[in-house]
């Protein structure tokens, strides 16, 4: 007999906790990891280690994945509303969302009262991505599924195409597919880091995929699809990158060492996130949701509680992450001024070894744990206020 779904579903929360917990893991080591801030970066393959990619590696399942379930989440919010009132939420939202990114998120990151570098991250492209599905909702749902593979699957024929100068058609083109940024005024800087065109993809193919975790969808027939897209994406990123045929700007090629080999094969674009990209990270999330459906324990409880309050975490970590940074250089007796964006500054002395960052991150994840469980209490008690919605 079919099983049929007859409660909320969990393992959509889990998985959102699970990222949202590696996520803390590559923003304590932006800020921690010896060099970070002085361009030590993990993706450098003359100078990275194994251990040191793979940290950084296995952060790159936060943002698609959060972006795709971002959209499976507005599928689901709005199985029980008018089309209307799903449109009015996402576009209000999405709008909210930049505003955010704009002004607190920025703070956070550099806290730069004169914001001299405005930076649009992941919080940005959901937003945007937000209110393109406020319209695309009221098409048909093949239509949307179609636009969106259109776009995931073919955006990376775009990536020879360049604007030159500061000029309008170079702005959109930042703001849409290529990294970029553009100058406010003699003082003020912004950066797009998540150009938006292919989040879009992926969030309205998130939105398509709500349709299997629907009231009185089948279990069977979900866990079914969720095996077949996840092994089809992994052995489609395989023999696309094997050969180098299509989807990343960058072809891998061997290198002197075997850790050079492995980093330059998994080396793929997240500025903006390439197909190849797309499918080494949404496959094992797959996987992963086929997994976890019916298992309940300890972990899972603790995964749980980070997924269901994924904003106020978000906010909170970086709140978090960024205190703990400046109070370690005070305590070491450094200029706790280097935690602020300056370019004329040197960071080349500061920071601690991999393993501290660990650490580090495994302290602010259990500090942060108490606090986004009594949130996650107050919003299931507070169904009523319609702004818990908002956060």
């Amino acid at each position: 007999m079919t099983q049929v779904l007859s409660k909320r579903i969990e393992s959509i929360d889990i998985l959102r906790g699970v990222v949202m917990v590696i996520m803390a893991l590559d923003h304590v080591r932006d800020y921690y990891h010896f060099n970070a801030l002085a361009g030590n970066f993990p993706e450098n393959l003359e100078t990275t280690t194994l251990s040191l990619f793979f940290t950084r590696f296995i952060t790159h399942y936060c943002a698609p994945v959060f972006v795709f379930l971002a959209g499976t989440s507005a599928f689901l919010y709005g199985s029980k509303r008018t089309s209307r009132a799903l449109s009015k939420f996402l576009i209000t939202r999405g709008i909210w969302l930049i505003i955010i990114e704009i002004i607190l998120n920025n703070f956070l990151w550099w806290f730069d009262i004169s914001f001299g570098f405005t930076n649009l991250q992941v919080i940005w492209a959901i937003g945007f991505s937000m209110i393109v599905l406020g319209g695309a909702i009221h098409l048909p749902k093949r239509i949307i599924l179609i636009i969106g593979l259109l776009i995931v699957f073919g955006h990376n024929m775009l990536d020879g195409i360049t604007f030159k100068g500061q000029g309008i058609m170079t702005v959109l083109w930042n703001m849409l597919h290529l990294p970029g940024g553009f100058s406010l005024s003699k003082n003020h800087f912004v950066w797009f880091a998540y150009p938006v065109l292919p989040w879009i993809g992926v969030m309205l193919l998130g939105y398509c995929f709500g349709s299997f975790y629907k009231t009185g969808s089948s279990v069977t027939l979900r866990k079914k699809w969720l095996l077949y897209l996840g092994v089809s994406a992994i052995i489609l990123f395989f023999i696309l990158r094997i050969f180098n045929i299509y989807g990343d700007s960058s072809h891998w090629a061997t290198g002197d060492t075997l850790t050079k080999t492995i980093a330059s094969f998994l080396k793929v674009s997240k500025y903006p996130p390439s197909l190849l990209f797309l499918l080494i990270t949404l496959g094992p999330a797959f996987l992963f949701l086929y997994a976890i459906e019916n298992i309940k324990n300890k972990i899972t409880d603790f995964l749980l509680v980070f997924g269901r309050v994924p904003f106020f975490y978000y906010i909170l970590h970086i709140l978090v992450v960024h205190v703990g940074a400046i109070i370690g250089l005070l305590i070491t007796g450094k200029d706790w001024r280097l935690m602020i964006f300056d370019s004329n500054r040197s960071l080349s002395d500061y920071g601690y070894s991999l393993f501290t960052v660990y650490i580090i991150w495994i302290v602010i994840v259990a500090l942060l744990y108490p606090i986004c469980k009594r949130y996650m209490k107050y919003k299931a008690n507070n169904k009523d206020k319609w702004w818990l919605s908002y956060l």
